[in-house]
């Protein structure tokens, strides 16, 4: 996976400190299983809002995409990227604006990158959920289970 993030020409962002009673990533047995991670690049939100209202859904794609690379970025520094065998379920939470039902759409941009990454063995099960709000009035919220070799 690492050498594949190198021909993708991605870099996996410094792990963000929880912000709260919890660790970004934790291991039992053969699963590490993350905590939510948010559009964080740089140590701050890279948006914020309602997908459907202030922010659009191709804007909340790429920032699901970002969220998944932080997921990765804490499974890296528990356990090493590289020891990944392969991505086990994928959980989105997007901050939906009223009616707006495309959640699905949304969480693609992390199922997309996490094929990128790690190809059949990135195809995973989901669940995409649509809420009133996320920590920080984040847009998206992007959580993952991988399973290590």
């Amino acid at each position: 996976p690492s050498a594949r993030l190198r021909e993708l020409a991605l870099t996996l962002p410094t792990v963000t400190a929880p912000a709260g009673s919890y660790v970004p990533a934790r291991r039992s047995g053969a699963l590490v299983f993350t905590a939510g991670q948010l559009p964080f690049v740089d140590g701050a939100l890279a948006a914020t809002g309602k997908i459907g209202g202030e922010v659009t859904p191709e804007q909340g794609k790429d920032l699901a995409r970002t969220c998944a690379l932080n997921a990765l970025a804490a499974v890296d520094a528990l356990v090493g990227l590289d020891a990944v065998a392969g991505v086990v379920k994928v959980v989105g939470f997007v901050a939906s604006a009223p009616g707006f039902t495309g959640q699905p759409g949304v969480i693609n941009g992390a199922s997309e990158l996490l094929a990128d990454v790690f190809g059949e063995a990135g195809r995973h099960a989901r669940s995409a959920v649509g809420v009133a709000e996320l920590p920080l009035g984040a847009p998206v919220e992007v959580e993952l289970v991988v399973e290590l070799a």
